[in-house]
């Protein structure tokens, strides 16, 4: 396991991006490259990564091929083929996006979700992004999310067996696994599933935690983690079970200081644990 998160402190160079992880510990990173055109620079990246045993741990595609406006789905496709060759050339481990939503907020709800129309819009979808760049050394893979498939272990693998392309692999955030007190209070379980069915296929992992809220209808918030209610143990030591690389990645979080006591507290884990990585 590889723990990463967002740097602050402003990097020039190459060298100095990865004298500042270093600084930090992670052992792994956000892709620092937005430009999928600038050779020298990802070349540059690259080569101060693998000097300093740092992994890119994905580069964001964040957009909504399957969306409302046509013109728009056009546009998020492009930029998934755009990301995807980033992830490429710079030996990300995978290039993540959500499927996306029907409705207008791209990451929301809508009642065509779930439908068939739309699985086979989002199999349609990734086929052409993994199509067009054909990647050999990184992964395409689409983050699970509450409100859209993949929601859970069943429909990542049946989304697998569709999609039918060795460029597709799996991302892990089981924050984002957790939409009901059900499973808010079974969450170790649901950990332990996802990583046992999918492990193999699991390129990348987001580290954040959920809160449910003391309220009649169910409320659940992202929070930061250790003020939650997520299994931190179960997460750690199965993260640590899969490929001895796979990044940790801590996010959504507003401050260093915020990050600074969220990487403090799974550390922490991860000592009571004697597991090493972090």
């Amino acid at each position: 396991m590889r723990l990463g998160a967002p740097i602050f402190e402003k990097a020039n160079d190459p060298g100095q991006w990865a004298a500042i992880h270093k600084k930090m510990g992670y052992r792994a990173a956000y892709c620092p490259v937005g430009d999928p055109n600038n050779i020298d620079q990802i070349n540059a990246y690259a080569k101060a990564a693998k000097e300093n045993d740092i992994v890119i741990a994905e580069v964001g595609a964040w957009s909504n091929p399957i969306g409302p406006n046509e013109a728009e789905r056009k546009k998020a496709l492009q930029l998934n083929i755009d990301r995807l060759a980033l992830a490429e050339k710079i030996g990300a481990r995978c290039c993540v996006n959500i499927s996306g939503s029907r409705g207008a907020n791209w990451a929301g709800p809508d009642p065509k979700n779930f439908t068939d129309e739309t699985f086979a819009m989002i199999v349609d979808a990734v086929r052409t992004i993994i199509d067009a760049v054909k990647p050999t050394r990184t992964f395409y893979a689409l983050e699970t999310m509450p409100c859209m498939v993949p929601d859970d272990t069943e429909s990542y693998l049946h989304l697998i067996q569709a999609i039918d392309r060795k460029g597709f692999a799996a991302h892990f955030d089981p924050t984002n696994l957790i939409c009901s007190p059900q499973r808010y209070h079974n969450n170790a379980a649901i950990i332990k599933e996802f990583t046992a069915k999918l492990g193999p296929y699991i390129r990348s992992c987001h580290a954040k935690d959920v809160i449910l809220l003391p309220e009649a209808i169910a409320h659940l918030n992202e929070i930061r983690p250790g003020l939650g209610g997520l299994d931190y143990r179960t997460f750690v030591q199965e993260v640590d079970k899969l490929d001895k690389d796979t990044p940790l990645m801590v996010e959504h979080l507003g401050t260093a200081e915020e990050y600074d006591k969220a990487v403090a507290y799974i550390r922490g884990v991860a000592k009571a644990l004697a597991v090493g990585g972090v």
